[in-house]
């Protein structure tokens, strides 16, 4: 059975960071793309940040670039997201996402980011 399970999310304020993690098991964690997607009241959920099985590329939405940066530890199975500089339009559910096929396509409980005074 693959769990994703999030954590690291919390209320912080603006320019302050937050460091999320996502923890997988049941699979073979190292062939997977993985991601950060965000889901904010009323909006549709968008991408946040990618990083390839073997971590040697990454993409980001420009909304984050410069102050986000995702990273993977295969050892540990697990993917983390540093959000630095954290706005209020930041304020969102982060979930994370496994994917290695259309089959094989996994999403994590999310983790509630928010960022207020």
């Amino acid at each position: 059975q693959v769990q994703l399970v999030e954590s690291g999310g919390g209320l912080v304020q603006p320019g302050g960071s937050l460091r999320l993690s996502c923890a997988a098991s049941g699979l073979t964690f190292s062939r997977y793309t993985m991601s950060w997607y965000r889901q904010a009241p009323g909006k549709e959920r968008e991408l946040v940040a990618g990083i390839t099985a073997a971590g040697g590329s990454t993409n980001y939405a420009d909304s984050v670039k410069g102050r986000f940066t995702i990273s993977r530890d295969n050892a540990k199975n697990t993917v983390y997201l540093q959000m630095n500089s954290l706005k209020p339009e930041d304020t969102a559910v982060y979930s994370c996402n496994a994917r290695y096929t259309p089959a094989r396509n996994y999403w994590g409980q999310g983790t509630q980011v928010t960022v207020s005074e």
